[in-house]
This record gives structure tokens, sequence and C-alpha cells, in this order.
């Protein structure tokens, strides 16, 4: 680090402490960050992504998830759908 010069004194100065209780509000703005987040992402899909059949093969795969579950599995199942931490599900079987 040529041409700077430090105070040791200073370095070693603690910060003071506001005791009074308040705080201080520090705002961020995200939107341009989100903004190209979300751009990267649409970017790393690529032009062949189909939203539609990504939702058509989600929904399979919980079919399947929740078909052919054992009394206890179902009991759990249904715990979990009145807690509301799952959606209720059409019952069945998901064709091999």
């Amino acid at each position: 680090m040529t041409g700077q010069t430090f105070d040791s004194e200073r370095e070693n100065t603690v910060m003071p402490q506001d005791d009074s209780g308040e705080h201080a509000v520090f705002e961020i703005d995200l939107t341009l960050e989100e903004a190209r987040r979300r751009a990267e992402v649409v970017t790393a899909l690529g032009s062949d992504w189909n939203p539609m059949e990504a939702m058509r093969a989600e929904e399979a795969a919980y079919d399947a998830l929740y078909s052919d579950l054992d009394a206890r599995q179902q009991e759990t199942y249904d715990m979990l759908v009145a807690a509301g931490v799952l959606p209720r599900r059409k019952p069945g079987h998901v064709a091999d």
C-alpha cells in the first residue's frame, strides 16, 4: 500500500455504540438484481423449455408420490393435509 499512511492509534479505536435503543433504517432496492436473476434463470432454461409440460410432469410426479400409500402413510398424509401442509390430491393409483 504505497503512498498511504496509517494512524496506528486510529486503527485501534473502537467505534462508539449508540445506546439510545433506536434502530437505524437500512434499505436496499433489489429490483434490478431480481430482474437480472430472473433473466439468467430463463436463459439457463433454454428456448426449448415448455412451462406447461413441466407443470404436467410435476403433477404426474406428485400423483406417483402419493399413490399406493399403505395405511400408516395414508394416515400421515391425511394429517398433513388437515394441517394445511399438503394439498388434497385425487385418490387413486398411477398407471405404470
